[in-house]
């Protein structure tokens, strides 16, 4: 009979087991063996759409964070529009050529992080690794919140529920797409990102051509009126350049994964990168002259994208049909960081610096427990900032540049060791790239320090700080765990040690029994131990425990204060300090197994409780002797 229900129980249990394969396999896909079938090399087209998506989108947020700054400051600043545009279009172009190189010179992937670790050593690279790390959340948090103010601005009723789409999309759509491999995700991403560069490359020339063949000015009066330049309005336009380098994140994916491209690898990586900027340029200036043309302002309910799209080509079906494509551009977008930030945290894991299952594929040969651990500090940052762009926006850009300063200063240290062709040149492209976007993290952080760039300033060393904590303990678990020289395994017990097995029962049930079956195969001296809150039930306890098993005693131990833990743990104590240095204590935890998960909130967690505690006593072995319900 006993058989027969564990067999039943066991059969239950083997058909949920099934039941949450089914499901995830039904999300997720079978497991997968062979690497190929996950790993598949990308044509140049294909990867464009795929790495580049972040960089493109961030057309449909950069020009606005400008003219958020030049617009409601309550200066005349709006005809400085151009004096922080051009710069950054200047920047594109010297980070552009730098990144090339970076892809060049390592075709192994990795991008500041495996720069850094070759070139300039630990703290750099740790640097590099903590500013990627932060700017790829910021990246997703980014994408999905701006690609919910896109699906807003064309459909006003759905803004009170930004937050739950933002939570929706990350969850259903970017993590299980992920989950399932680059293959699976190349799928969507690709047609997504060609409907929104091409629908914003006609919008852009309609505008145009409307533009120069109407009756209103090429640029609106408004747009270029300005007062005299001072201090004030200098540190404006520099506030308003910061902003608008929001425009050039995600132009080191390509660089941080030119192993997913097909051979030759660095070149395609290379052409990629080119055309990626080039196309990222005209969207911008194409975007800029529109916004000046109609002078758009900003509004905090319509992005300015929405509001240049509606005056362009009115609110129809074009209209709806680019607001679409932008929303999934944007959520796509937060693509590029579940392509680059798990591989490199499993880098970072098998130097050390990470836990080493963020190193490990999962079954679909992803890196799974990276993409998990995204998805969960994005949401985390999502609901602390309750989605709003503005305020994200203000931690963005900085780990970008601080990044790029440090794989192009990790790049002149390259060409200087190896000095290979036209070295002289490269030396002096990453120079300047390094030398210029060091100046820009001073003046992110400078201008947007007091709009959250400072959270970044801490952020940063903390994650550094932890990257050290946790590589300092594996160094210090190896020590412990290498065999010593000339030392052996050793089987053969002294004939002296003893098992001393403590059973801390609360009264005598069946659950004990099992225990005490248990206890009498591994134990030397077993020990039954009572902590008793009050003498009546004492009393009783000690009395039915001799009729069960009168050939073992039981101790019982007064509580006065009703405290159960802390007298445990005193008498385990006193055991450990009387025991020969060599002998075993093992503890024995009878505990119930209930068959609905809300059982267990009806009963008390003292198990649970004592076996955490007890796990970090020297030489105490914990077992949990699990009793499980029929019913």
């Amino acid at each position: 009979m006993e058989n027969c229900i564990i067999l039943e129980e066991l059969n239950l249990l083997m058909g949920e087991l099934e039941l949450f394969n089914r499901i995830k396999r039904l999300l997720i896909g079978r497991p997968l063996k062979n690497e190929e079938a996950f790993y598949q090399r990308l044509p140049k087209w294909k990867a464009l759409a795929i790495f580049s998506s972040d960089a493109l989108s961030s057309v449909s947020y950069g020009p606005e964070q400008i003219a958020v700054v030049l617009a409601l400051s309550g200066f005349i600043t709006y005809g400085y529009y151009l004096y922080s545009l051009i710069p950054i279009i200047i920047l594109l172009a010297i980070v552009t050529v730098s990144y090339a190189q970076v892809a060049r010179a390592n075709p192994g992937g990795g991008g500041s992080y495996s720069v850094a670790r070759e070139n300039l050593g630990e703290k750099p690279a740790l640097v590099a690794g903590a500013a990627l790390f932060t700017d790829y959340i910021l990246t997703v948090a980014v994408s999905i919140t701006t690609g919910t103010a896109a699906l807003t601005s064309a459909f006003p009723f759905l803004g009170e529920y930004k937050l739950l789409l933002d939570i929706i999309v990350l969850f259903c759509v970017l993590t299980i797409i992920n989950l399932r491999g680059v293959s699976e995700s190349a799928k969507f991403f690709v047609l997504p990102t060609y409907l929104f560069v091409g629908g914003l490359l006609l919008l852009i020339v309609i505008g145009i051509f409307q533009a120069f063949t109407g009756t209103e000015p090429v640029i609106a009066e408004a747009s270029v009126q300005k007062q005299p330049m001072d201090m004030m309005i200098f540190f404006l336009i520099l506030r308003a350049f910061a902003n608008g380098c929001s425009s050039m994140t995600g132009l080191e994916a390509i660089a941080n994964g030119v192993p997913m491209f097909k051979k030759p690898e660095y070149k395609n990586a290379i052409h990629t990168t080119y055309w990626m900027s080039g196309i990222l340029a005209i969207m911008l200036l194409g975007i800029s002259f529109l916004i000046m043309h109609y002078h758009i302002m900003p509004n905090p309910n319509v992005t300015m994208i929405s509001q240049l799209a509606e005056k362009t080509v009115g609110r129809g079906y074009y209209y709806y049909f680019f607001q679409i494509v932008t929303m999934l551009i944007l959520f796509l977008a937060a693509n590029t960081a579940y392509n680059g930030l798990p591989p490199l945290l499993s880098i970072i894991a098998k130097d050390g610096y990470l836990p080493r299952y963020l190193g490990q594929r999962g079954e679909r040969l992803s890196f799974s427990n990276g993409i998990i651990l995204l998805s969960m500090a994005t949401a985390l940052l999502l609901i602390i900032f309750d989605g709003d762009v503005e305020h994200l926006i203000s931690l963005y850009a900085i780990g970008v540049f601080l990044s790029f300063t440090i794989a192009q200063s990790g790049m002149v240290v390259h060409w200087l060791r190896n000095k290979s062709k036209y070295w002289q040149g490269r030396v002096f492209v990453n120079a300047l790239g390094a030398f210029i976007t060091g100046i820009i993290v001073v003046i992110i952080a400078v201008t947007k320090f007091f709009y959250g760039a400072w959270i970044i300033l801490i952020f940063i060393p903390s994650v550094i700080y932890c990257f050290r904590k946790i590589k300092k303990h594996y160094t210090e678990m190896g020590r412990e765990l290498a065999l010593k020289p000339g030392e052996k395994f050793s089987y053969i017990s002294s004939p002296i040690m003893k098992n001393y097995v403590i059973l801390p029962i609360s009264y005598p049930t069946r659950s004990v029994i099992e225990a005490m079956r248990y206890a009498r195969k591994i134990g030397d001296e077993i020990i039954a131990v009572h902590i008793a809150t009050d003498n009546e039930n004492a009393d009783y306890v000690k009395k039915v425990w001799h009729v069960q098993d009168p050939e073992i005693g039981i101790v019982t131990i007064q509580s006065p204060y009703r405290m159960v833990i802390q007298p445990l743990l005193d008498f385990v104590k006193q055991v450990a300090a009387d025991k020969n240095p060599e002998d075993y204590i093992t503890v024995l935890i009878p505990e119930i197994q209930t068959t609905k998960w809300w059982h267990k909130l009806l009963h008390n967690q003292t198990g649970l409780i004592l076996r955490t505690l007890l796990i970090f006593k020297e030489n105490v072995i914990v077992v949990t002797i699990p009793f499980r319900l029929k019913r």
